[in-house]
């Protein structure tokens, strides 16, 4: 099976580079089919030499691809990139590549074998190996996940990790289902809404090290961001019967 790998930037021309550089070898290593694998650098509307990097990329690497988003958000560019797909798998990971490579593997395994629709990782079960988290964002997380569980009466364990596959074609039905927003909450409207149409759902237990030197996250405001998102997204849950 075919597959893209999409990695949503924003100003990230120190790192970007080496990361991607990275990540082309580990896919040319484990993945030799030609023309099985793409990498889609999403670009969030950077104001530095982001761009430029990544076009240089291009022409080096032909599996290298450049799709700029229009107006900032992780889940624009998402949904950007994925509806200009041709693949049969599409997916994410943040460009710190936090989430072992190796898991890869056992990710596209899970839906090109073994069955599965949709795969994401935790950081949040028993068997996850988390390096370097400070305790501000574990607590932020534990605290952000119990209340998806509580409020949306969702199952999964952890809605904010960046590793996400699924089959292509489920995109758009689950876009219709309520997997809308333009920012962060997009990854996690994903699974609710995959949850809630009865899709088969493998949680994978990842290593993750933690990478907060460069982190842009502002806490408060996307707490207040999510809060609202859950909201909106509360009232798009089908009605039990």
């Amino acid at each position: 099976m075919t597959f893209d790998v999409t990695i949503p930037v924003l100003n990230e021309e120190e790192t970007l580079d080496q990361q991607v550089r990275i990540l082309h070898g580990f896919l040319e290593k484990n993945f030799s089919a030609p023309g099985q694998w793409r990498i889609v650098i999403a670009d969030n509307g950077s104001t530095d030499n982001t761009r430029h990097i990544a076009s240089a990329l291009c022409d080096q690497f032909p599996e290298v691809q450049l799709v700029r988003v229009p107006e900032k958000g992780v889940g624009l560019a998402l949904k950007t990139s994925w509806e200009q797909s041709q693949a049969d798998i599409v997916g994410y990971m943040d460009l710190d590549l936090a989430t072992d490579l190796n898991h890869f593997i056992q990710a596209y395994n899970a839906l090109a074998t073994e069955g599965f629709d949709l795969v994401y990782g935790t950081r949040l079960h028993k068997k996850s190996r988390v390096v370097g988290r400070t305790l501000k964002r574990e607590i932020t997380s534990r605290v952000f996940n119990f209340m998806l569980k509580n409020y949306l009466g969702t199952r999964f364990s952890d809605g904010m990790c960046g590793f996400k596959w699924l089959l292509r074609k489920h995109v758009a039905p689950l876009m219709e289902g309520g997997a809308v927003s333009n920012g962060w909450f997009f990854s996690t409207e994903l699974l609710a809404v995959a949850e809630w149409k009865g899709l088969k759902m493998c949680e994978l237990p990842v290593k993750w090290t933690d990478d907060t030197s460069g982190s842009k996250v502002n806490i408060p405001r996307l707490a207040k961001q999510y809060i609202k998102a859950m909201r909106v997204l509360k009232k798009r849950k089908p009605t039990e019967t």
